[in-house]
């Protein structure tokens, strides 16, 4: 049987000798890809003067650059998107027509006009592009630039643009990248690494690019590599046990930027259910909270607090409330939402349970393994709702904002609100109980580049922030001249 090979790319040079067979997540896809351990003195850049071609490079040269490699992205031109694409079938949790929009969507990111952007409103552009001076009110003059950084990412798999948002991000700050390619998505970083080399193999951007795939956990390789002589930043998404092992390895001089396991809340307000209309649209939206990714995304709405009321009315509202969910949900477009790949036995037997006590839960949905909404008939949680997944969603019945407060804490990534109207009584209130990101309900899959990520600002963490004090005795105090005591 022939496997498909993962080559390894390390600054410009792809890779397929020393060739190992390896596994992809779900045990669907066995694949070979050259082993990392024979290439470990090669893959970190070493020397961080290395850097310095990078800074031959005005911001307009990387936007030609990205411009460029957008144009070579378009899906139906790039065999090897539509390997990558055929491969992440196997692998990824999603279905093949989310998958495919995922990547046929790529080259949408490398548009100039949205990289400046981005760039503009996280670290501004002035500072990648020299020093900024400003005077204080001492008479030092101070000048802050941003430089870039020996970094590695972990990158997560459940969602395809992942690999290249994190590859533009290295471009426009000028850092040198390894990518540790996840197992749920070994293929699409190769994929764009592999058409820069064919685009410009010898440009500064193509040579600071390195991708590598191993198995996580991998001591004996990290141990090695995760040293402060080979990189200064690690950039680590995924799970809770994922995140502890990395941990181990940060020291002075190492810094960890922790993109940590998130899950993600709606609030539906009482205005909702002031006409038919509305409720539909606040369900439509919802539907696409939940489904989008199949919910395997941190951003997908799982427990949804509804201000219906806990009273026979109000759940009877809430219970047909719920019904317009279900429906929408299995009328969102295949390209955003499908039925699951499949099914979590464990959480199709919870919600199997719950079918039995119909005095406390009404179960809409989910007997098919396509998804399931689930109408608390009390102002409770199920007790599973960390678990919620493959689109499965409990809504929740209360009476008043102030109890939907139970909806968030630290580990609550997106909050989506319905209608818009409540948000100002909301926003100075959720991030005090931990939200991260308040957004209209049904935009939840929509993450914003230009917008700060987990309650930090990554992209300001990722490069190397370095400030030149000018002074002297004729603008500022000199602490050589102070009076002796």
């Amino acid at each position: 049987m022939n496997h498909p090979i993962a080559p390894l790319i390390i600054r410009g040079e792809v890779i397929t000798d020393n060739l190992i067979e390896v596994g992809g997540r779900g045990g669907d896809l066995t694949f070979l890809t050259p082993d990392v351990h024979c290439y470990i003195e090669r893959l970190p850049l070493g020397n961080p003067a290395r850097l310095a071609d990078l800074y031959a490079l005005s911001f307009d040269d990387i936007l030609d650059y990205a411009e460029a490699l957008g144009e070579r992205l378009h899906f139906d031109h790039n065999p090897y998107l539509q390997q990558a694409c055929e491969l992440s079938y196997q692998t990824s949790s999603s279905t093949p027509s989310i998958v495919k929009m995922s990547y046929m969507g790529l080259q949408h990111l490398l548009s100039r006009d949205f990289i400046s952007e981005m760039v503009e409103s996280t670290v501004g552009i002035k500072y990648l592009e020299g020093w900024v001076s400003q005077r204080l009110l001492d008479g030092t003059e101070l000048e802050v630039r941003c430089f870039g950084a020996r970094t590695l990412h972990i990158v997560a798999g459940n969602a395809v643009a992942l690999s290249l948002w994190t590859i533009i991000r290295n471009m426009v700050l000028r850092s040198d990248a390894i990518i540790k390619a996840p197992s749920n998505d070994p293929f699409t970083a190769l994929a764009i690494a592999r058409t820069m080399v064919d685009m410009a193999p010898d440009h500064p951007l193509t040579k600071h690019l390195s991708v590598a795939y191993w198995k996580g956990g991998d001591q004996a390789l990290e141990q090695r590599l995760y040293q402060p002589q080979n990189l200064e930043k690690i950039v680590a998404w995924g799970g809770y046990a994922a995140m502890k092992h990395v941990t181990q390895y940060i020291q002075p001089g190492l810094e960890l930027i922790s993109l940590d396991p998130k899950r993600s809340a709606s609030i539906i307000g009482r205005d909702t259910f002031n006409s038919e209309a509305s409720m539909r649209e606040a369900a439509v939206r919802l539907a696409a909270d939940i489904g989008a990714l199949n919910q395997k995304g941190c951003v997908c709405a799982r427990v949804v607090y509804v201000q219906s009321g806990t009273d026979e009315a109000g759940l009877a509202t809430l219970n047909t409330f719920g019904r317009y969910v279900y429906d929408a949900m299995l009328a969102l477009p295949n390209t955003l939402s499908t039925a699951p790949k499949r099914y979590d036995p464990a959480l199709r037997a919870e919600v199997d349970a719950l079918r039995l006590d119909d005095e406390w839960y009404q179960v809409i949905g989910g007997k098919d393994g396509e998804g399931a909404i689930i109408c608390s008939q009390l102002p409770e949680a199920v007790s599973f709702a960390a678990r919620l997944d493959d689109r499965t969603a409990n809504l929740v019945p209360v009476e008043s904002l102030d109890e939907m407060m139970n909806a968030v804490d630290a580990y609550t990534q997106t909050v989506g609100v319905y209608p818009e109207s409540i948000k100002d009584e909301l926003k100075d209130r959720l991030p005090l109980h931990g939200a991260q990101r308040i957004v209209s309900l049904g935009y939840a899959a929509a993450m914003k580049f230009a917008a700060p990520q987990d309650a930090i600002e990554p992209m300001r963490r990722m490069g190397k922030w370095v400030s030149n004090q000018i002074a002297s005795p004729h603008t500022t105090a000199a602490p050589w001249l102070r009076p002796s005591i």
